[in-house]
């Protein structure tokens, strides 16, 4: 019996019309998954990758916590915190393959890049160890 059979059956015989939702953690899941491949590949240099959360839903009052402790609308998901000799560290934001970056993302890329510092947009592990194997040979 095929699974298109047993959801009929399940369904009373009736086509299934519920197209599956996508998660919406899918960022998440690609930037846990360059923080594996980059431990693995790297593990001398696990203190120079780490994440800035600054993402996610919070209530008013741990938003305004986190403003007055420093968090930044815009900062990249990951910071390389490595200097090569073109530049003082990699910041690197994660998006699914078919992400787009904010407004606010475009406009600390392009104050960033101002300062000398490399940014890059990256939509999978593999897109990422390439950058850092390419900025750690620059």
């Amino acid at each position: 019996m095929t699974l298109e059979e047993m959801r009929k059956i399940a369904n009373g015989n009736k086509a299934s019309n519920k197209v599956r939702k996508k998660p919406d953690d899918e960022e998440h899941r690609i930037q846990c998954e360059c923080i594996r491949a980059f431990r693995y590949k790297y593990p001398n240099m696990n203190h120079n990758l780490f994440a800035v959360p600054n993402g996610g839903k919070r209530n008013k009052i741990i938003a305004g916590k986190m403003k007055a402790e420093g968090a930044l609308a815009g900062v990249s998901d990951l910071i390389f915190l490595k200097s090569n000799r073109h530049y003082g560290a990699l910041l690197i934001e994660v998006k699914t393959p078919k992400g787009r970056q904010q407004q606010n993302q475009k406009e600390w890329e392009r104050k960033i890049i101002q300062d000398g510092y490399k940014y890059v947009v990256i939509h999978s592990a593999e897109e990422m160890l390439k950058e850092i194997e390419a900025y750690l040979i620059e």
